[in-house]
């Protein structure tokens, strides 16, 4: 069997107390779906400096990668041979106003109270996301056959 080759992905949680900021997708890719700030890590990064880039780059916060606390982890299987490892951090502390800095990718960035999250989250984000706020173990499989 061949090594797999997940592609690593990171997606940042920002919080404003009850009120969780969410992205509303402009791609193909879950088009008019929300998500949460993400991206793929880039060759060299470590992971917590790769979210920080991704959420800057998409929002316009910064957020100091020693501020970036790892809440959950999602290895998701998108189809047979294509699967992706996604790390899941709260940001302890950010700075900046959420702006769209992507509007090419992005329809809207909008707060949502953590009780009232909007239905239409893509499933490989909404894993990571429910994860963290409902699962006492720090992984979730997403995608994969049932054994």
């Amino acid at each position: 069997m061949p090594t797999a080759t997940p592609v690593i992905d990171t997606h940042v949680i920002l919080r404003d107390g009850d009120k969780i900021l969410l992205s509303q997708r402009g791609s193909p890719y879950g088009y008019g779906r929300w998500h949460l700030p993400s991206g793929k890590l880039d060759t060299g990064e470590s992971l917590p400096v790769g979210a920080a880039r991704e959420a800057h780059e998409g929002t316009g916060i910064t957020v100091d990668p020693a501020h970036l606390r790892h809440v959950h982890t999602v290895h998701h299987q998108q189809s047979p041979g294509d699967e992706r490892i996604g790390f899941f951090f709260l940001a302890t502390r950010w700075e900046g106003e959420p702006t769209n800095r992507e509007p090419d990718k992005c329809l809207d960035l909008r707060f949502f109270d953590v009780h009232d999250l909007p239905e239409d989250i893509i499933e490989y984000p909404a894993a990571g996301l429910y994860g963290y706020l409902t699962n006492p173990t720090p992984l979730t499989l997403h995608g994969w056959p049932q054994h």
